[in-house]
């Protein structure tokens, strides 16, 4: 696989603390607005502009694409953004309690994107898909890295491990406890090198940064007469984890109401497809296993895929969504309906406990988290898993790299 050093910005190690930011797509405006009270170095203030507006405002707006620009120029001008004197690659500690997971940050090439490379495993939306593409080419640059996986390597894994002995240029703890560590590596040949020996690329999560940077860098070459495939353009920021060190947390769902049925229905029917069990543990133990609260108790159903189920089929969010959640709930398609609401792991059984006690929600599902080998062969088939069926942390932060571009 291709991936390059670049010579682009980054947050000076005064700055860097209130410079990074989580990703756009991980928070509110609510949530992103009270993040960056008092941070006017914060990238949310560049990934999601609109919080610099009041309240009710349009976040597709003309006037919100020209403020994030504007801020971006903000922290480059005030030296909260500096340019690197050479291309170099970095490497991405993350810690989150005794997990930790060390990433490399590189540009990778569109061309195997497109060319189906960098492997998929969801379908990106309009609206979203068209918001990145939009941002990324008016600011001329990825203000988020996409996160890649990739099958172990022994070669890489030496080289990461001898550079992480080194002192590192940035090494801060974040507010919700998970520690970012940073080495800089000037031209980083050897891990170019490297990773010429991976096969391929997976998306863990950015699917909407990885389209937007494709179609930015189509776009920039019909308008470019002299295109040549080597400017900044053709290639998008990343950052490359081995896949036995990711950690994936499930993603559960709410139904907001019953579908009109009484909570005894509801078990008379999911009884029909499967064994109910009461007072069950809230969190799964293995795959297969389903737990639902209703009415104050927690209940736990298996689900097994049919003889020779496909692996997109055999998903438990699948086995739910076909043998539940759309026969006995209503729900047709979970990417448009907006009667269930997904809910990353990261946020505990107990949020799910509350929506249902409060009424904001009819029925909760707590779900095994799906494996990375199972989005890996997904991915190999050119199959797309369903909607929000997987959640990575710790999530990267928006703004330690940031790779530049004219477009």
């Amino acid at each position: 696989m291709r991936i390059r050093s670049f010579q682009g910005l980054r947050p000076s190690t005064e700055a860097v603390a209130n410079v990074v930011s989580l990703p756009y797509d991980v928070v509110s405006t609510e949530e992103a607005r009270e993040l960056a009270a008092g941070k006017p170095e914060s990238m949310l203030h560049v990934v999601r502009a609109e919080i610099d507006f009041p309240e009710g405002q349009n976040p597709y707006a003309d006037e919100v694409y020209a403020k994030a620009v504007e801020n971006f120029k903000k922290l480059q001008e005030s030296g909260a953004l500096v340019r690197e004197s050479e291309p170099c690659v970095f490497l991405y500690r993350q810690q989150m309690g005794e997990h930790i997971q060390t990433g490399v940050v590189a540009v990778s090439h569109v061309d195997d994107y497109d060319a189906g490379k960098i492997k998929r495993h969801e379908r990106t939306r309009v609206a979203k898909e068209n918001d990145r593409t939009r941002l990324t080419k008016e600011m001329g640059g990825n203000a988020g890295p996409v996160f890649l996986t990739y099958r172990d390597d022994s070669r890489i894994h030496s080289l990461v491990d001898g550079f992480c002995r080194e002192e590192p240029l940035y090494d801060l703890t974040a507010p919700d406890g998970i520690r970012h560590t940073v080495w800089r590596i000037p031209g980083g040949t050897e891990f170019v090198e490297a990773f010429k020996s991976v096969d391929s690329f997976y998306i863990a999560d950015g699917h909407h940064r990885a389209a937007s940077a494709a179609r930015v860098a189509r776009e920039s070459r019909d308008s470019n007469p002299n295109h040549t495939g080597e400017e900044d353009y053709n290639w998008f920021l990343t950052v490359l984890f081995p896949a036995t060190e990711l950690k994936i947390l499930a993603y559960n769902r709410l139904v907001l109401d019953k579908n009109g049925l009484s909570d005894e229905e509801i078990i008379e029917k999911i009884s029909k497809v499967a064994e109910v069990r009461p007072n069950a543990e809230d969190i799964p133990a293995e795959s297969r296993e389903i737990r639902f609260y209703l009415g104050g108790t927690w209940y736990g159903i298996r689900l097994e895929p049919e003889d020779g189920a496909d692996p997109v089929s055999s998903l438990d969010v699948s086995l739910l969504q076909d043998r539940i959640l759309a026969p006995i709930f209503g729900i047709g398609d979970p990417r448009t309906d907006d009667r269930i609401e997904f809910v990353g792991g990261i946020r505990g059984t107990e949020f799910l406990e509350k929506k249902v006690d409060d009424g904001s929600a009819g029925i909760a599902f707590s779900l095994y988290p799906v494996l990375i080998e199972q989005l890996m062969d997904i991915a190999d088939a050119d199959a797309v898993m369903p909607p929000k069926s997987t959640w990575f942390e710790p999530k990267l932060r928006s703004g330690f790299a940031v790779h530049t571009f004219e477009a």
